[in-house]
C-alpha cells in the first residue's frame, strides 16, 4: 500500500477505511486499542519515510514511530491521559498480518512484535521529553498548561497574541532546541520509485569483483604496507622513493618526472587515502601499516569490492589538482558537494534506468542541479567553472569505471532521452531536483497540517525567514532565458551521432541499491519475493512492478513452487481471501496480467461464487465484456462492486456526496446492489448504514436550505436545492 504524497484524498479516503476496518477487528477480538494511535502510525508512514509504505515494519522504523514521531506530533493535554502507542502498534501489526496487509518485504510478525517490545520501555521517557517535541505540540502544550481551550479558535488567538508580546512564560532553551533541530531537517523527502532490477548471484558478482584494477591496487597496496610498517614523511606521507616504488608496482600512471613530494601524484595520492578510508591501511606513530583485522575482507573480492565503493563516497575528494596535493576547486566541490549531493544523485540517477544513460544528458542535470542551489554569481561565469565541473566529474566517472561500478561505450542514444530534453523539468528529475508538480513532495517536520491558523503564525515567527530576495527572482529569470539555448544543444548532441553511454554494472547496481535500501527507500530485486506468501507476492507486483519485472517475479515464484496449477491456486484464493475490493481487484488484475493464459483464467472465474464481481470488473475495464454482454444478476453484482470500490477509494464521504448529487438514480443503484448477493456481506453493511443516513441527512440539508433563505432572503422559505 502506497500513495503519492500528491494523493492526500485518497489517502485520506483509506486511512479511514483501515482505521474503521481495524476498530471492528479488535472489538470481535475483545482488544482495546486507541485508533488514534492507528492513524498516527499510518501518517508516519506516509508523510514522515522516504519510502511511504503503509504495510512494511521493522525495527528501525518502529523505533523511529514510538520514539521520535509520536513524542514529537502527538498532543496529551494536561487532563489527558498518555495514549498506549506500544500496545496499539502491536495491535495494527496483528491486524495487518491478519488481512494480508503487511509487505512481505518487512520484518516477520514475530520480529516486528519483538521490536515493539523493545522499544517500549522507553516510549514514556521519550514523550516526557519536551525537547522532542514539535513546535505545534510545544506550543499548544504550554498554552492548556496555562488554562487556554486549545479548542477555542479565539482562545488561542489570544494566547498567540500574548506569546508575541513576550507576556507568555515558557522555557526557552527547550523552545532554541526545537528550532534548531527543526531548521537542520526539514523532514524526509518521498523518494522516486525506483523500478526492479535484476541482479546475478553473489558468486557471479565476486568473480566480476576480481577483476577489478582498482581492488588490485588497494589489495596490494595494503600488502606493501604490511606489518613491518612503513616510515612516512615528518607531513605524513609518503617518501618519496617509496611513492616512486607503488607508482611502478600499482601502475597508477603518474607522472614521477620532477616531482617534490608523493602528493604530487594524484592518483597514488587517492589510492592511498581511500585504502585508509576503507581501513585497509592506517597511521600510527609516522609508519603506514595493514590493518590485520581486514585480511578476511582482503581476501574476498566481493567484500572488498563493497567496502571500497562504500569509502569512495566518504571521501574528501576523489579529484586533487596540481602540485601540492590540493583539492579541486571547481563548483562541483565547492559549491555543490560532489561526495554528499552529486555522486550521490548520478548513482541513483543511473540505477534502473532501462537504457544507458548519455553523457550530456548527465552532464546538463549535474548543471542544473547545481544552478538551482548556487547564487546568481556563481554561474555568472559557469562557462569556466562547469568546464571544470565536467572534468571533475569526468573523473570521477573514470574512477568508477576502474572500480567497475560503470560502464561506458559510444553509441547512439536512446530517443527517449532526446523526449524528456524537451519536456518541461525532464533533466531536472533525472538530477532529483524538486519540480513545479512536487511542491507537496517535503513534509513538514514541526508545522504539522490542521494546525490552528493563529499557532501557525506564531510557529513561523519561530523559525528563520526564507523568502525570495531579488536576486533569487532575478537568477530564475536568467535561468528562464538560457532554458531555449540550453535545449536546443542538449537535443542536437543527443541526435545527430554517436555520444558516451555510461550505465551501473551489476556491481554497482548492487551496491546503490545496498545504499538506497539503508537509506530506507525502495529498491525491488527481482527474485526477491520468491518466498514471499501469495497476498504478500500479489500486492507488492501490484505496489511496485512494472509488467516486464511483474512478468519475471511471478515466474520466479511459480518455479519456486512447484505445481503451476497448484500454486495458481494459491494466488487465486490469495485474492479471494483479501477483504479489500480495490486491493484485490489489484492483485488479480497484475496476476492475469503477467501469466501468457492470463485472460483464459480471468474469463473463468466469472462463475467463481466470490470472486465474481472482481472478475466481471476486470472483464468491463478490459473491454472484453460489455454491458450487453452481462446477465441480469451480473449487471447487479458489477454495480454493487461499482458502490463498493468507490466507497473504499473516496470513503463514506464521498458514497453520501454522490448520492445527495445523484438523487434517485443513485438510489435506485444503491438498492439494487443491496439485493444483488454479493459476497462481500461486510462492504454491504456498510452501504446499508449509508443507505439508512442519507434519506435523513438528505432532509436536513433541505431545512438548513431553507432556514437560510430565509434569513439571507427576509421572507419565509427560499430556493429549495437538490
Amino acid at each position: 500500500m502506497i500513495f503519492n504524497p500528491a494523493e492526500e484524498n485518497e489517502y485520506q479516503a483509506v486511512c479511514g477505511l483501515l482505521v474503521h476496518r481495524f476498530e471492528q477487528w479488535a472489538r470481535e477480538k475483545g482488544i482495546d486499542a486507541d485508533p488514534f494511535v492507528v492513524e498516527a502510525a499510518l501518517d508516519y508512514r506516509h508523510l514522515g519515510t522516504p519510502d511511504g509504505r503503509l504495510g512494511l515494519w521493522d525495527r528501525p522504523r518502529i523505533e523511529e514511530f514510538l520514539l521520535d514521531w509520536v513524542p514529537r506530533t502527538v498532543t496529551v493535554l494536561p487532563d489527558e491521559e498518555p495514549a498506549d502507542a506500544p500496545g496499539t502498534l502491536r495491535c495494527l501489526l496483528r491486524y495487518l498480518d491478519d488481512v494480508y496487509l503487511a509487505d512481505p518485504r518487512g520484518a516477520s510478525l514475530p520480529e516486528v512484535l519483538e521490536a515493539v517490545d523493545a522499544a517500549a520501555p522507553r516510549y514514556a521517557e521519550a514523550m516526557a521529553d519536551r525537547s522532542l517535541w514539535g513546535l505545534a505540540k510545544f506550543w499548544i502544550t504550554t498554552a492548556a498548561e496555562q488554562g487556554v481551550d486549545v479548542h477555542d479558535e479565539q482562545a488561542l488567538q489570544d494566547f498567540v497574541g500574548r506569546a508575541r508580546g513576550g507576556e507568555v512564560p515558557y522555557d526557552p532553551e527547550v523552545l532554541q532546541t526545537i528550532v534548531e533541530r527543526h531548521t537542520r531537517s526539514s523532514g524526509p523527502v518521498r523518494s522516486e520509485p525506483q523500478l526492479p532490477v535484476a541482479l546475478p548471484g553473489d558468486d557471479v558478482l565476486r568473480e566480476q569483483a576480481g577483476r577489478s584494477p582498482v581492488l588490485r591496487q588497494l589489495r596490494e597496496l595494503a600488502e606493501w604496507a604490511g606489518s613491518d610498517r612503513r616510515t612516512l614523511t615528518g607531513s605524513g606521507r609518503l617518501r618519496l622513493s617509496d611513492a616512486r616504488d607503488l607508482v611502478e608496482r600499482l601502475n597508477t600512471r603518474d607522472d614521477t618526472d620532477s616531482v617534490r613530494s608523493s602528493a604530487d601524484l594524484p592518483r597514488l595520492d587517492l589510492l592511498v587515502e581511500w585504502a585508509k578510508t576503507a581501513r585497509l591501511i592506517r597511521v600510527a606513530k609516522g609508519r603506514l601499516y595493514a590493518v590485520a583485522e581486514a585480511e578476511p575482507v582482503l581476501n574476498d573480492p566481493l567484500a572488498l569490492w563493497r567496502r571500497a565503493f562504500d569509502a569512495f563516497r566518504e571521501l574528501p575528494s576523489p579529484v586533487r589538482r596540481g602540485r601540492g596535493g590540493r583539492y579541486g576547486e571547481s563548483v562541483l566541490f565547492v559549491e555543490y558537494a560532489l561526495c554528499d549531493v552529486v555522486l550521490p544523485d548520478v548513482l541513483a540517477t543511473l540505477y534502473s534506468l532501462p537504457y544507458p544513460m548519455p553523457w550530456p544528458g548527465l552532464r546538463d542535470s549535474v548543471h542544473l542541479a547545481h544552478r538551482s542551489s548556487s547564487p546568481l554569481e556563481v554561474f555568472a561565469t559557469d562557462s569556466i567553472g562547469f568546464e571544470q565541473a565536467d572534468d571533475d566529474l569526468r573523473t570521477v566517472l573514470g574512477v568508477l569505471e576502474d572500480l567497475g561500478a560503470i560502464e561506458c561505450h559510444q553509441g547512439m542514444a536512446d530517443p527517449v532521452f532526446a523526449g524528456l530534453a524537451t519536456s518541461e523539468n525532464g533533466l531536472e528529475g533525472w538530477a532529483g531536483i524538486p519540480t513545479e508538480g512536487d511542491d507537496d513532495l517535503e513534509t513538514p517536520s514541526g508545522i504539522l497540517p490542521g494546525t490552528p491558523t493563529g499557532l501557525a503564525g506564531l510557529l513561523n515567527d519561530a523559525l528563520p525567514d526564507e523568502t525570495l530576495s531579488g536576486d533569487a527572482l532575478s537568477r530564475d529569470a536568467q535561468l528562464d532565458d538560457e532554458d531555449t539555448q540550453r535545449v536546443r544543444k542538449l537535443t542536437s548532441e543527443l541526435s545527430s551521432g554517436p555520444v558516451e553511454l555510461i550505465r551501473l554494472t551489476d556491481l554497482g547496481t548492487d551496491s546503490v541499491r545496498r545504499r538506497l535500501l539503508a537509506e530506507g527507500r525502495d529498491a525491488p530485486l527481482i527474485g526477491e519475493l520468491a518466498q514471499a506468501s501469495p497476498a504478500g507476492l500479489l500486492g507488492v507486483l501490484a505496489d511496485h512492478y512494472d509488467p516486464e519485472s511483474a512478468r519475471a517475479e511471478l515466474a520466479a515464484w511459480i518455479a519456486v513452487h512447484g505445481d503451476r496449477s497448484a500454486a495458481l491456486e494459491q494466488l487465486v484464493h490469495a485474492v479471494r481471501t483479501m477483504p479489500f475490493r480495490t486491493r484485490a481487484e489489484a492483485m488479480l488484475d497484475v496476476l492475469v496480467s503477467s501469466l501468457d493464459d492470463g485472460e483464459l483464467l480471468l474469463r473463468s472465474l466469472r462463475s467463481d461464487s466470490w470472486l465474481a464481481p472482481t472478475a466481471l470488473s476486470l472483464l468491463a475495464r478490459r473491454e472484453i465484456l460489455t454491458p450487453e454482454d452481462l446477465t441480469e444478476p451480473e449487471s447487479l453484482l458489477m454495480v454493487a462492486e461499482s458502490l463498493l470500490q468507490l466507497c473504499e477509494a473516496t470513503g463514506a464521504d464521498g458514497v453520501r456526496e454522490v448520492l445527495r448529487q445523484q438523487g434517485r438514480e443513485a438510489e435506485e443503484a444503491l438498492r439494487a446492489a443491496l439485493a444483488s448477493g454479493h459476497p462481500d456481506r461486510e462492504g454491504l453493511a456498510d452501504l446499508q448504514a449509508l443507505a439508512e443516513r442519507v434519506p435523513r441527512e438528505r432532509k436536513a440539508h433541505v431545512g438548513l436550505v431553507q432556514q437560510r433563505g430565509h434569513r439571507e432572503n427576509g421572507r419565509r422559505g427560499g430556493r429549495r436545492r437538490r
